[in-house]
């Protein structure tokens, strides 16, 4: 499903289909709250939401994620515990190898309408919602693998929540159209679904 989606959203962008009027639609909602109920806490919130989708402090995050899940499949009696610190490498460096070439390939401008200048790469699929997704993503499924089903749910969840809150940031904070967001959901969510379904479980 989330595969289907992001073909037809990727499609709907290129071709400035009738799906666009979504983005519209919220990016005037959006403008409307700010106008009509203006506040500054909400407002640093989205900015703090957004962050959480920089890479600065993503990527690293991933990173000791993967280091420490290594221990932990270590412990559990791994025979491939060193499993998590390459698909932690990897996943850092597959962000922008999946995003920039997409960005550059579709141009879109961003909401507030400024046109791109030359050499500027476009506003879709979104990075920062990309970093989030994938990050924290495989961070929690790399830790969950030797954790126990508590740990495991709560770390999904954390993964899950803090992806949707960058996406709320961004939209919030007028960075970047709703379907950017969806677009970089959808993308982690199929390599997530594919990882899940390659990465080995410790013990077995």
């Amino acid at each position: 499903m989330a595969a289907v989606l992001l073909l037809a959203v990727s499609w709907q962008v290129a071709v400035d289909g009738p799906l666009l009027g979504l983005d519209r639609s919220v990016r005037a909602a959006v403008r409307s709250s700010h106008r009509d109920h203006p506040s500054a806490l909400l407002d640093h919130l989205g900015h703090l939401l957004s962050d959480l989708g920089d890479g600065a402090l993503a990527v690293p995050v991933l990173l000791a994620a993967g280091v420490l899940a290594a221990r932990w499949w270590r412990r559990a009696g791994a025979a491939r515990w060193w499993l998590p610190l390459p698909v932690a490498a990897s996943t850092a460096a597959l962000i922008p190898l999946l995003v920039v070439p997409a960005k550059a390939a579709f141009a879109r401008p961003g909401p507030l309408g400024d046109p791109l200048l030359p050499g500027q790469w476009g506003w879709f699929p979104s990075g920062h919602t990309a970093t989030a997704a994938f990050s924290y993503g495989v961070a929690a499924l790399l830790l969950a693998r030797a954790a126990g089903a508590r740990t495991g749910r709560w770390l999904t969840v954390g993964a899950v929540a803090s992806a949707l809150g960058v996406g709320a940031g961004l939209v919030w904070s007028s960075f970047h159209w709703l379907l950017d967001v969806v677009a970089s959901w959808c993308l982690a969510a199929v390599v997530l679904w594919v990882l899940d379904r390659w990465l080995p479980r410790p013990g077995t």
